[in-house]
């Protein structure tokens, strides 16, 4: 076990980083999904600040704003308001930050 950690195998940081950006590009979660699977897996908050921080915030912005107009369009035969609550329980679902979400609903429905 000690020579896989002095041979960079087995590295706490490295793996927070690779999970963090695997969650979010595949199944496009949230910093706040990731935060909590990370504190689940016993993984240090210094690791779990270093991987936050390679998610590029403008990419993050982008595929918030692009699953909260799938979900919108998804449920176009329903009320705004069922609409929009839907769509902000299906954002929070993903671990999106509700100031992030609360905005691009806004602008959504400005459209």
């Amino acid at each position: 076990m000690g020579e896989l950690i002095t041979d960079n195998y087995l590295n706490e940081e490295r793996f927070a980083i690779q999970f963090a950006g695997g969650k979010f590009r595949m199944k496009q979660w949230g910093r706040i999904k990731i935060i909590n699977e990370l504190k689940l897996r016993k993984v240090s908050p210094y690791s779990i600040r270093i991987a936050l921080q390679e998610i590029d915030e403008e990419n993050y912005l982008q595929t918030l704003q692009k699953l909260a107009c799938a979900k919108w369009q998804s449920l176009k035969n329903e009320h705004y308001m069922i609409r929009e609550a839907k769509t902000t329980r299906y954002l929070i679902q993903k671990g999106y930050e509700p100031l992030f979400i609360k905005s691009v609903i806004s602008d959504i429905r400005k459209k």
